[in-house]
């Protein structure tokens, strides 16, 4: 079985089947190699044709070779982000109907769950079984069921076909005109934009992909990481292309500014995620970051637009792809082409149109801008989605706080105003025992007590008591800001 993507890959594999292609700081392979792999991978997992198989791995040779693997055995696969809770990762792999799970790392999951474990010898990796595993109803064509990053406790799982993926890294081939991009993935595999744009792409340009764990890159996908070590690992390897979340692309910026010099190998890096000030795009130009922020869903495969160096407008999200079209009801994007095949659990009836929640319109110049969330939902500077409701209610579970309002909009971390009764020690260790249940995307990391309980009256609450976040932020906009601008990493 043979998806496009693996049909290019092969290609290209007969024309120089001893190009490097891919590489990590301990080995690299070859295309044939990497094609041989993937024959014997797919030939040891062939009896889990047509089913779900979970995979919670490092960044790593490995990983590509298990993803076009299951492409080439039929297998369903569930890319797993290393930042799920155990409640969450059990409930991606329930709702998907996952079989099992491939994994390089011990699993906090309930024993309960987990059955008998062997070890894959063709990927060196282990492969779990699941229990009691209910048999789910997919959309037919789902090859890859991607997990929203979450902006609820439990995230919904996006159903995805090799096509829609393929249609994707097509059309970035066309926009950017790059062949054999040396490509330094600093985003985990399982983020959708790293594994259309970051594996797929790059290596249907005829180039390679360096893929280094997040600790050896010095990113770990979260709240924290080194710098130094980043900065080395990018001026080391020299690479063309990289993808950025706006905290990481701060991150550069400022290194860059205090005298760190960018390899000047970069021919293009892109950003997404959230929203990026045009400021910071021409400042990170200046110091010789090619930056080109874009725009995408999941539901529609990732990438949907993205300013290139021939058609470039900051402050946008880029020209739209070739493969898709956008409109605007009500002021809501929708796009039309490639849309994703359904949610887990719910009904299939086919549309081709997914309206996106966000908030923009087509400039005059065809730039697509993008104005904000139709609803409440924070998108972080990382590109996770958070729930602040769902945050809100983990904190106003105890009796002695009163209210709690939650930001970190376009931010590294959540803020969250709070009025309680509690004295700051106290608070402080209810909240450390709220962020013990929360992803560290989405937990608390500083807090401004509320001297007066917001009201209606002030304009700050509706009449049935729901904060108005845009009027509390502008009440509070100096607090606020203030601190943000407070330290907040140690060597990030």
């Amino acid at each position: 079985m043979n998806s496009k993507i693996l049909q290019s890959f092969e290609k290209l594999a007969v024309e120089q089947p001893d190009k490097i292609c891919v590489l990590d700081d301990v080995q690299q392979r070859t295309r044939q190699q990497v094609m041989q792999q993937v024959e014997a991978v797919a030939e040891e997992l062939k009896e889990y044709q047509h089913q779900v198989i979970g995979l919670l791995a490092d960044n790593s040779v490995q990983w590509l070779i298990m993803d076009l693997a299951a492409q080439r055995a039929g297998i369903i696969l569930l890319p797993l982000p290393l930042f799920f809770t155990p409640a969450q990762l059990q409930h991606a792999l329930q709702s998907a109907g996952a079989i099992g799970l491939m994994h390089d790392r011990p699993l906090m999951i309930d024993n309960d769950f987990l059955g008998e474990s062997h070890f894959v010898k063709s990927l060196m990796i282990t492969f779990t079984a699941c229990r009691n595993i209910s048999v789910i109803a997919l959309p037919p064509g789902t090859a890859k069921i991607t997990f929203t990053s979450g902006s609820t406790a439990d995230p919904k799982g996006v159903c995805l076909s090799n096509d829609n993926q393929y249609q994707v890294s097509q059309s970035l081939l066309t926009v950017l005109q790059m062949k054999n991009v040396r490509h330094l993935a600093l985003l985990p595999l399982s983020t959708l934009l790293e594994n259309i744009a970051g594996l797929y792409t790059p290596l249907l340009s005829g180039g390679e992909i360096i893929l280094l764990g997040m600790e050896k890159i010095g990113f770990s996908g979260s709240l924290a990481g080194n710098i130094y070590q980043l900065l080395s690992t990018i001026s080391h390897y020299q690479p063309e292309s990289l993808i950025l979340v706006p905290e990481l692309l701060s991150a550069l910026l400022l290194a860059a500014e205090k005298g760190w010099q960018p390899p000047e190998s970069l021919r293009f890096i892109a950003v997404g995620g959230s929203r990026v000030a045009s400021e910071m795009i021409e400042r990170a130009r200046k110091f010789g970051l090619p930056v080109y922020e874009g725009y995408g869903l999941s539901e529609c495969s990732s990438v949907v637009s993205l300013n290139t160096p021939t058609q470039d407008k900051p402050g946008t999200a880029g020209k739209i792809l070739p493969h898709v079209d956008i409109q605007t009801e009500k002021g809501e994007i929708t796009v039309s082409g490639n849309a994703f095949l359904g949610y887990i659990g719910t009904d299939f009836s086919h549309s081709n149109t997914v309206s996106t929640g966000d908030m923009g319109y087509l400039d005059p110049d065809g730039f697509l801008v993008i104005k904000g969330r139709k609803k409440q939902l924070l998108i972080s500077s990382y590109g996770r989605n958070i729930n602040p409701e769902w945050v809100e209610s983990e904190v106003l579970a105890h009796p002695g706080i009163l209210q709690c309002v939650l930001f970190g909009d376009a931010k590294p971390y959540c803020t969250a105003l709070i009025y309680t009764r509690l004295n700051d020690a106290a608070l402080e260790n209810w909240l450390l025992q709220v962020n013990k249940k929360l992803p560290a995307y989405a937990q608390i990391t500083k807090w401004q007590r509320l001297e007066q309980p917001l009201t209606a009256k002030a304009g700050l609450l509706t009449a049935n008591g729901r904060p108005k976040r845009d009027q509390i932020f502008t009440f509070f906009q100096h607090e606020l800001e203030s601190i943000y601008q407070e330290p907040q990493y140690g060597i990030f």
